[in-house]
């Protein structure tokens, strides 16, 4: 359930929106408005939703790295009370599981799957903070997919996942 509605959560969700229709490049321009707005020291809640959608919209790797590296940033700085201002419902716990699985996509993509394992277990140490329903199991699925690529690529590193769930997407 919705508390508070604000104008950058607002512009936030219609840039969400329009990436999600195919409109990725008009999307990425108004997020980046908005971070102009809210800058690096604004609002935790608004840096780490626009910052998690943001690094979606990248070409460049790199630059979806630097912007996942944010929505962290900001989430440890974030609180559930103020979470929860937005919706009674979000824990800031249940964002690592997502943010640590989007830095070891990154890091993956980079070549340099030393650093993707190591967020992998770290999104893997947060799971038991997802709930029992469509989107845990959504990032659940991504965990184990992400493993097997990792083991896929070097064998000799051993099991990433044991005991999560089936491979899927995330």
């Amino acid at each position: 359930m919705e508390q508070d509605t604000d104008e950058t959560m607002a512009g936030i969700a219609e840039a969400v929106e329009w990436g999600r229709a195919g409109r990725t490049g008009a999307a990425r321009e108004r997020l980046t408005e908005l971070w102009g707005r809210i800058g690096p020291a604004g609002d935790p809640f608004h840096r780490c939703t626009l910052a998690h959608y943001l690094a979606d919209l990248q070409e460049d790797p790199a630059e979806e790295l630097r912007w996942d590296l944010r929505a962290l940033e900001a989430a440890d700085t974030l609180t559930d009370e103020r979470a929860q201002r937005h919706d009674t419902s979000l824990q800031v716990a249940a964002f690592r599981p997502s943010l640590q699985l989007n830095l070891a996509e990154d890091y993956r993509k980079l070549g340099r799957p030393d650093q993707a394992r190591e967020h992998l277990a770290l999104a893997r140490e947060s799971l038991p903070a997802l709930g029992d329903d469509p989107y845990g199991q959504m990032i659940r699925d991504g965990v184990v997919r992400l493993g097997a690529l990792l083991a896929a690529t070097d064998p000799t590193a051993g099991p990433v996942t044991p005991g999560y769930g089936r491979p899927g997407t995330d």
